[in-house]
């Protein structure tokens, strides 16, 4: 299949420059489906996130790829569905984690249609020092800076980070989730000014782990909630150095404020470049929200009123919240009940791109929903296929039907279930 899209690209098989829209994904870790302020989040703010929601489209119900980091992001990049995908968990020292080189996967697609690729974040499929099938540069990226594993992204002030393969030290108290997002703005603005059409993945760590964050934003937060002052909350991150938080309620905050205001700063950006009309941002999470690190999720609401959190095959676990904005594509303030996941993320760019659909995807593109022509739309009958225990262990817990009656049920009643417990799930506020 590969042959495929090497032959697109040497022929020139794809859209004209002028018809391929710029893509940025922002990809946050562990953030619930109710820690946005526009999924009904009120302790806290996140304005610009919510721009992507008042100027764009907000799904609810997307789903993410699994209920923990690396199955979730194997499920991104393939398009296949967690039933299918060759990883089903996280995995010590990433073992076993790296996508198959000889299949085509979602940045390879971008590359094929002529795109600049960057990465810049937690990749969670390998080592990013490592060559070979771990590394990002083997699977359609063409630069990236990252934390070195899975491991150590669980602290934002590690002595290292890795920027295209090579591992570099870094100076101690160095905030790196500010450093790769600078490498992220670089990469947005050097592809526009020379006109060149770019994919800029960004799989933060944020709000994931050490509630690591900006000390005047921290501080900020720690007089707004000053009763959680003798809360300490405590990580590791491999052995590199990962400083215990004094009231990690006020850290979550800042960290979302922080990320929020650089949300912002592309969005303006893509505005100063002139490329605001020709660049879909897409915002979305890769599981629910975490209880680690001194985290308090039932404080925040992060789950938005859905039962279970990350690691939990409950709504709660992967429904995930997902906005997309494109102007002058996208009609602003819209909303859909479209049922979607990750997967779908490949084909979508595929029609996009004008690429051919990898042979191993199992998603459906979703153009069509963004385009605001739902009558056009394709649907999921469900998420998964029948033989998907994820998918059958989620239905048997949530309506007390044992897994052998859910198997003896045609696809038309299994769909029929999951809307319904969709529709019973999901808060008025959405």
């Amino acid at each position: 299949m590969k042959s495929l899209f090497l032959l697109a690209a040497l022929f020139g098989l794809t859209l004209s420059a002028t018809a391929k829209p710029n893509v940025i994904y922002i990809l946050a870790d562990d953030l619930g489906y109710g820690d946005l302020s526009c999924y009904g989040q009120d302790k806290i703010s996140t304005p610009n996130i919510d721009r992507l929601a008042t100027e764009g489209l907000k799904f609810t119900a997307h789903y993410s790829g699994n209920t923990v980091c690396t199955p979730s992001r194997a499920v991104l990049m393939t398009g296949q569905h967690s039933g299918k995908v060759y990883v089903r968990g996280n995995l010590k020292g990433e073992i076993g984690a790296a996508l198959d080189p000889e299949m085509t996967v979602l940045p390879e697609v971008f590359k094929a249609a002529g795109y600049a690729t960057g990465l810049y974040g937690k990749w969670g499929l390998g080592p990013t020092h490592h060559t070979g099938a771990d590394s990002p540069l083997t699977h359609g990226f063409d630069e990236f800076a990252a934390w070195k594993s899975q491991t150590i992204a669980h602290t934002y002030y590690p002595s290292t980070w890795v920027v295209n393969g090579e591992e570099l030290p870094l100076d101690e108290g160095t905030y790196v989730h500010d450093l790769i997002m600078e490498k992220a703005m670089n990469f947005i603005e050097s592809n526009a000014k020379s006109e060149t059409p770019f994919f800029c993945y960004i799989p933060t760590a944020v709000p994931h782990a050490a509630m690591h964050a900006p000390a005047e934003l921290h501080e900020k937060w720690r007089k707004k909630f000053p009763e959680f002052d003798g809360k300490i909350g405590k990580y590791g991150a491999g052995g590199e150095p990962c400083p215990d938080v004094v009231n990690p309620i006020a850290g979550f905050a800042a960290m979302m404020e922080n990320l929020d205001n650089q949300v912002g700063e592309i969005l303006d950006t893509l505005k100063e470049l002139g490329i605001d009309g020709n660049t879909l941002v897409m915002f979305t999470s890769d599981n629910g929200a975490h209880k680690e690190g001194g985290h308090d999720p039932e404080f925040w609401n992060s789950s938005g009123n859905l039962r279970g959190h990350k690691r939990d095959m409950h709504e709660g676990g992967i429904r995930a919240p997902m906005l997309a904005r494109w102007p002058g594509t996208i009609a602003p303030g819209t909303t859909t009940d479209l049922l979607s996941g990750f997967q779908d993320i490949l084909p979508t760019v595929c029609e996009l791109t004008g690429q051919p659909v990898p042979e191993q995807n199992d998603g459906i593109s979703f153009v069509a929903t963004l385009k605001g022509d739902p009558e056009a739309q394709k649907k999921h009958d469900y998420l998964g296929d029948s033989s998907a225990h994820w998918f059958i262990a989620t239905l048997a817990i949530e309506t007390g039907i044992s897994p052998r009656e859910l198997m003896r049920l045609d696809d038309r009643m299994l769909w029929t279930l999951q809307r319904a417990l969709i529709a019973r799930n999901t808060p008025r506020n959405t």
